[in-house]
């Protein structure tokens, strides 16, 4: 397979209707079933604990704003037939070799493989404390192994269609906790919720920054997102852009297509990631307990516990591998074409033929999750790790909503451009997005109280 997915060679384009629009959702239900991740599990959770209920609304907004951005660049990417970074590259400003856009995907790319090391990091805390450091060692390294074995043999449909089924089935387990708190004593009433809803601000929000970055639709997400529409086939259906009637009409489909995808998988991970956050305001902010690398399965299971009992911790172990796991294995296999195709833009890959970039993110597939276990294995602090990920990626959301914009108003075919409506909800979520981004600068910068 050509790493940057289907070409756009063919251009028979069957009927675009219910029948297909249901055949052919998947990117963003990759992205839902995936989405107990590091960040919903960690991130996620340890903000509730450390703010409570005043951030519900915080939560809500992270999950709902960035799904206007997922859709504008799926578009560009279905309508152009072009990926990511390619998109990226083509904005206007200094190009110091690439755009300087890039240059700060670059940094975020860093970032981000530091959180896959530490989702590594996670599961091995699930079967081996680290003062029992051989034990320790070998339940990150395994897990790493099999990644890398299964993505280099192009195993990749079994795997997720086994963890999405596994996936699903945690996160029906946390919305059954939430409901079952109503019985013990951190029942949630309609006053924690109304709190919730207050718009208060957080005593600190750096974790509440980072969480902004990974819950629902990451930045990471976002960029992998058009990747997922080339490999689904969503392009090559499209056809090259002509502007012509036919390929308006077959667009127009397909983009209907991409807009469901978008919404069903935006409902999907607004629900586990408000239960994930409800759970550790209720249980943990209750104990006075936080999210830390020492602790992090004791009291991440003992959220389960109180609901569950004894069994609560063995379903808490087995969810979090299922979704970690799954969650490394597709971010991987993302973060290989990115290698592949971020090479070719740096021209690192002098030949960036598709063969070549298919061995590149063969190798990538192996080389990522076995580099990044490495990285884990030296620093030791999984949670530390997601965090760098996950501000790395809060950093890199403005700079997605102004390429949206840029896309939309400068390049995107005219025939298919959002209408009024469309274009302001996506403007409000762009300065949504960059307001949360300038309230962080302000207070790091000691320029906000």
């Amino acid at each position: 397979m050509d790493p940057r997915g289907p070409t756009t060679a063919n251009l028979t384009a069957p009927p675009v209707a219910l029948g297909a629009v249901l055949k052919r959702i998947g990117p963003g239900l990759i992205i839902s079933a995936n989405i107990v991740g590091s960040g919903e599990l960690i991130v996620t959770t340890q903000l509730g604990a450390r703010a409570g209920f005043v951030l519900l609304w915080f939560i809500v907004f992270s999950c709902v704003v960035k799904v206007f951005v997922q859709v504008e660049l799926g578009r560009f990417t279905v309508s152009e037939g072009t990926t990511t970074l390619e998109a990226l590259n083509r904005l206007p400003g200094p190009r110091p070799l690439v755009s300087w856009v890039l240059w700060l995907w670059l940094m975020m790319y860093v970032g981000t493989l530091f959180q896959v090391s530490g989702m590594l990091g996670s599961i091995a805390a699930l079967f081996a404390p680290r003062d029992r450091a051989w034990a320790h060692a070998l339940a990150c390294l395994v897990p790493a192994a099999a990644c890398a074995l299964i993505l280099s043999r192009g195993r990749y449909g079994a795997v997720e269609r086994w963890a999405t089924g596994m996936v699903v089935l945690f996160t029906l387990s946390t919305i059954a906790a939430v409901l079952a708190l109503q019985w013990t004593p951190y029942r949630i009433g309609l006053p924690q919720l109304a709190r919730g809803f207050a718009f208060e601000r957080p005593e600190t929000f750096t974790v509440a920054f980072a969480a902004f970055g990974v819950t629902g639709v990451g930045a990471s997400e976002l960029i992998f997102y058009p990747y997922w529409c080339l490999e689904k086939g969503y392009a090559r259906f499209v056809g090259p852009r002509d502007d012509s009637p036919e390929w308006l009409a077959r667009a127009r489909g397909w983009l209907r297509v991409m807009q469901v995808d978008a919404w069903v998988s935006m409902a999907i991970y607004t629900v586990g990631t408000v239960c994930f956050y409800l759970l550790g305001a209720a249980v943990l902010h209750a104990k006075g307990q936080e999210v830390t690398g020492a602790e992090l399965v004791p009291v991440l299971s003992g959220m389960y516990s109180e609901v569950f009992g004894a069994a609560g911790a063995w379903v808490f172990v087995l969810g979090a591998f299922v979704v970690l796991f799954s969650t490394v294995f597709v971010s991987t296999a993302s973060n290989a074409r990115l290698l592949s195709d971020g090479a070719a833009l740096f021209r690192v890959l002098k030949d960036p033929s598709p063969e070549r970039r298919r061995r590149l993110v063969q190798a990538g597939s192996i080389g990522i999750p076995l580099g990044t276990a490495l990285v884990y294995l030296w620093v030791g602090e999984p949670v530390h790790l997601v965090m760098v990920g996950a501000l790395g990626q809060a950093l890199m959301l403005p700079f997605l909503g102004l390429a949206a914009l840029h896309f939309r108003h400068r390049i995107t075919a005219p025939g298919l451009r959002p209408g009024s409506s469309w274009t302001l909800l996506l403007w409000v979520a762009v300065l949504g997005i960059a307001t949360v981004g300038a309230y962080q600068a302000g207070r790091q910068l000691g320029l906000i109280a």
